[in-house]
């Protein structure tokens, strides 16, 4: 389904991903492991089409500048050039890193907010399924976002993902600032999101040990470039792995 060619990133004259290849199969979960300053976001934000807007932004300010080499293949069609909001439309949707939400609206204008390019039904049915995804969010549908605990906003950031409609979710560190036991409960909504609807999900995290066992594939990524890959199992009984994010 999603398939990254020989991606070079360069901001001004520092290398962030260095040909960098990986696939994403239809209906798997797939994951970017790597520490912080690996590459991950950029590799999202590039993925997505965000990198596009950063471009931009940067040239009009005569800011840093920013290269990217390379392939995205979704479907079996380059999206290289592809604006990030027809990549939604495509159904690349990205649920960036640390709650990006609408903190003075309350939940359910967030979650309407980012159903907005979906018909009124489409929209309606999607409500409903992160509600039965996500059941501490019913009691809350009238209160502002920004006053949600951070577990509470992190699975109304991916609510909103859902609800935007798409067939490859990115998810960006989204275990970020949770307690352990909400990284649980997200990490197994994430799997429902697979087994349930069949979604496709890459998602890029540091903090392996809770993420490793639901992947069916996982990437190791270390200073923009690909270190070790394997399937979830593989890589939890790689000493190289367990050394690095285990502590064993």
């Amino acid at each position: 389904m999603l398939e990254v060619k020989n991606l070079m990133v360069f901001f001004e004259n520092a290398l962030a991903i260095n040909d960098l290849n990986i696939k994403v199969h239809g209906g798997q979960i797939v994951g970017v492991i790597g520490s912080n300053s690996a590459g991950k976001t950029t590799l999202m934000n590039t993925i997505s089409g965000l990198i596009i807007e950063m471009r931009i932004k940067e040239k009009r300010k005569g800011g840093e500048r920013i290269t990217v080499y390379g392939d995205i293949f979704f479907k079996g069609e380059n999206i290289m050039e592809i604006r990030p909001s027809e990549r939604v439309k495509r159904g690349i949707v990205l649920c960036r890193e640390r709650h990006p939400i609408f903190p003075e609206s309350n939940v359910m204008d967030n979650l309407k907010t980012a159903g907005h390019l979906r018909k009124n039904s489409e929209m309606t049915d999607a409500i409903d399924y992160v509600f039965n995804l996500f059941p501490a969010l019913v009691h809350l549908k009238s209160r502002k976002a920004g006053f949600l605990s951070g577990g509470e906003q992190q699975m109304l950031a991916v609510g909103m993902a859902l609800v935007a409609g798409p067939t490859c979710l990115l998810l960006d560190e989204p275990l970020l600032g949770l307690s352990p036991l909400m990284q649980t409960e997200l990490m197994d909504a994430i799997q429902n999101l697979r087994n349930e609807v069949g979604l496709t999900i890459l998602m890029s995290e540091q903090f392996a040990r809770p993420v490793l066992p639901i992947l069916d594939y996982g990437y190791i990524l270390e200073n923009g470039m690909l270190s070790l890959s394997g399937t979830g199992s593989d890589l939890m009984d790689n000493p190289e792995v367990k050394s690095a994010y285990f502590g064993i």
